[in-house]
């Protein structure tokens, strides 16, 4: 009877720690599939939310310059999360290309101007995405990849008398300037002010048709696609032959107003 009552206990034993071990290896093969599926989609919908973020405070910024620009507002800030990258600015000095040259046909007196707008640029490496707010516009592309698109556009546009059917064409060149190189990620305040002094406006009556606008992007930083869609599918300009010539030929225009407007980056911290 005692040997029969001790292998009883032993067996009891045996399933108690069958059971634990049991248990054990579920909660650790739990915890793997977890870490392995799991945690990258966690990280993965992050990257995502960062994106979204800053597609939206991009937009907020684009806001802030239409402020300065079309309302006479002299200086606005915005507080904003820089999450998952870093926001760089790129003055027109530093960084001449991409660049926009307006020209007619004239061979006397010819419109010719050059303009490089500077970026103000969102680059996240964990989402191999870049965001830039680039002459009034805000664009966004992958990084090493070809392609592009507009986001927010800037405000260009062709306008027909119906009485005088006459047409006037107005293009804005907004430049982004800063004192000094500058850069943050995480919290931060974007402080920007227009400069009065560096701001311009030509009119040309009578220009020599026809007038050719041409994006010259740099090729480590193109948005060419972006541009192409919206002068092509927004105002109906036709490019120039051949195709991806990156010059746009405007429609017959009897007014040509270019109004050019620089914009001070006080701060990003």
């Amino acid at each position: 009877m005692v040997l029969c009552n001790n292998l009883k206990k032993n067996e009891q034993g045996v399933s108690e720690s069958i059971g634990f071990m049991l248990i054990f290896t579920l909660i650790i093969v739990g915890i793997g599939l977890v870490t392995l599926y799991g945690y990258p989609l966690l990280l993965q919908q992050q990257v995502n939310a960062d994106e979204r973020i800053m597609e939206k405070n991009m937009i907020v910024i684009q806001n802030d310059l239409k402020s300065l620009i079309y309302k006479s507002v002299p200086y606005k800030e915005t507080s904003l999360k820089i999450s998952g990258g870093i926001l760089t600015v790129y003055n027109t000095t530093a960084n001449p290309t991409p660049a926009f040259r307006i020209r007619d046909s004239s061979f006397i007196n010819p419109v010719d101007i050059s303009f490089s707008p500077g970026q103000l640029q969102y680059e996240s490496v964990s989402a191999q995405q870049v965001i830039s707010i680039e002459n009034g516009a805000v664009t966004i592309r992958k990084m090493y990849q070809p392609g592009s698109a507009m986001l927010a556009e800037p405000r260009w546009f062709s306008d027909t008398d119906p009485i005088t059917s006459k047409t006037t064409t107005v293009i804005y060149l907004i430049g982004i300037n800063s004192t000094e190189m500058m850069s943050n990620a995480g919290i931060g305040t974007v402080k920007i002010q227009l400069q009065p002094e560096m701001t311009n406006y030509t009119e040309i009556s009578a220009p020599m048709n026809p007038i050719t606008v041409q994006y010259m992007f740099n090729p480590a930083n193109d948005f060419s696609v972006a541009w192409h869609n919206y002068i092509t599918n927004t105002l109906k300009w036709k490019e120039k032959p051949p195709v991806g010539s990156g010059i746009y030929i405007l429609p017959d225009t009897d007014t040509l107003v270019i109004k050019r407007y620089d914009i001070l980056v006080k701060s990003l911290s």
